[in-house]
């Protein structure tokens, strides 16, 4: 099986030569690289190209990579309990706009995922691109080559704010009409910058400040539980047992 991924990893390569930024094999999934330019010709050529067949998008979906590779979470000085590993309060979200997350040690910003399956040779493919420009973050739409990625960009759109370009219907798709920001950039807070209620006299939907405070939640981690050893003790005692049982019915015979 591992040969048989290595040689479609080597097709793959030489067929796209000078295209791919990168190939990663990792746990038997194949994932590729491709620069914003060459986005949908390629995406064309992993349909139509018999080598490939890929005639199913699964799933397309958008990332945002601020602050990424940066953790809030304490791992050399935590106590046994397990109470303070989540006190730092500084990851993406929590934040006023002064101390909002920049960019860190990812180049660009914003990238695009599709997950692709070719029913004809049983495999699967995960491609991802990075939009040029982190300010306007655009790609060419793949609705032209997969029909069924309409709404997964209108999605990504709505939540991440990746324009697609070439797209039929390019609007929000979850959030409210005038919502103003994307949810899942990193530089959005995890409260929000609204709250929504119906006001009984004005007889309408309003729109106020966010009257909560942002709060770090941290989980207890139990490391020792007297469940799982009495579970562990009672499960020696009933193998003890049926090894009694086993051996008292051979000394019989």
């Amino acid at each position: 099986m591992a040969e048989h991924v290595q040689t479609y990893s080597e097709r793959l390569r030489a067929r796209f030569d000078g295209k791919l930024i990168s190939l990663v094999d990792a746990q038997g999934e194949l994932t590729i690289e491709v620069r914003p330019e060459h986005w949908v010709e390629m995406a064309r050529i992993l349909r139509d190209d018999a080598e490939f067949r890929f005639t199913s998008c699964m799933d397309l979906c958008g990332v945002d990579y601020l602050s990424f590779g940066e953790v809030e979470w304490d791992t050399s000085d935590i106590s046994s309990e397990g109470f303070s590993r989540g006190v730092e309060g500084e990851g993406a979200g929590r934040f006023d706009w002064a101390s909002r997350p920049h960019p860190g040690k990812q180049e660009r910003r914003f990238a695009v995922v599709v997950h692709l399956l070719s029913i004809h040779f049983n495999r699967r493919l995960r491609v991802r691109t990075f939009c040029a420009d982190d300010a306007l973050p655009m790609i060419g739409s793949l609705c032209d080559v997969w029909p069924g990625v309409n709404w997964f960009e209108r999605e990504a759109f709505d939540l991440f704010g990746v324009i697609f370009e070439g797209h039929p219907d390019l609007r929000r798709i979850l959030t409210d009409y005038g919502f103003v920001g994307h949810p899942f950039r990193k530089d959005f807070p995890l409260i929000g910058n609204v709250e929504v209620r119906y006001d009984v006299e004005k007889g309408r939907v309003v729109y106020e400040p966010v009257s909560i405070e942002p709060r770090v939640l941290v989980p207890r981690v139990v490391r020792d539980d007297s469940r799982y050893a009495q579970a562990r003790s009672e499960q020696s005692r009933t193998e003890q047992s049926r090894s009694d049982q086993a051996s008292s019915r051979t000394e019989r015979r």
